[in-house]
């Protein structure tokens, strides 16, 4: 899923409450620690193209973030400690699970399938990549529906 999507589907399930822009951190925060880091560097550098990059141009920091960002194993445990601190911060939270959650099915084993369970196992799902117009429209339409519902909800 694109990261815009993940940000809007984090605030739209887990930010209408409170703590609007940690739902949208969240929603996102798996993809910019990985790739979001790695364009950021490639944009200073000024060798950035658009796209995805090519596997052999990955460095490795970037598939440990992936890991870390996309794993139940690492989310969990964190949004249950913050939740001993303060729930509503640990509700908005839980975009980051649904992140991992929208992901692992439309992300395909030729590139970057999602490592649910890291570091405690490497079982991944061969998913349909999202860039196909059979996931990416049905996703709009979720959001649309989304943000209509919590419009009218009111």
């Amino acid at each position: 899923m694109d990261t815009l999507s993940h940000a809007l589907w984090g605030y739209g399930l887990f930010g209408y409450r409170r703590y609007a822009a940690l739902a949208i951190f969240f929603g996102a925060m798996p993809d910019l620690i990985s790739f979001g880091a790695f364009i950021f560097i490639h944009i200073i550098q000024g060798d950035w193209h658009p796209g995805p990059p090519p596997m052999a141009a990955i460095p490795s920091w970037l598939i440990i973030n992936y890991s870390l960002g996309h794993s139940f194993v690492i989310c969990l445990p964190i949004i249950g400690l913050v939740a001993l601190w303060c729930k509503p911060i640990a509700f908005a939270m839980l975009a980051w699970p649904f992140h991992i959650v929208m992901d692992f099915p439309f992300h395909s084993f030729k590139y970057f399938p999602t490592p649910m369970f890291w570091p405690i196992s490497d079982f991944k799902v061969d998913g349909i990549p999202w860039s196909h117009w059979y996931i990416w429209f049905p996703n709009v339409a979720g959001l649309i529906f989304l943000f209509y519902y919590r419009r009218h909800q009111k």
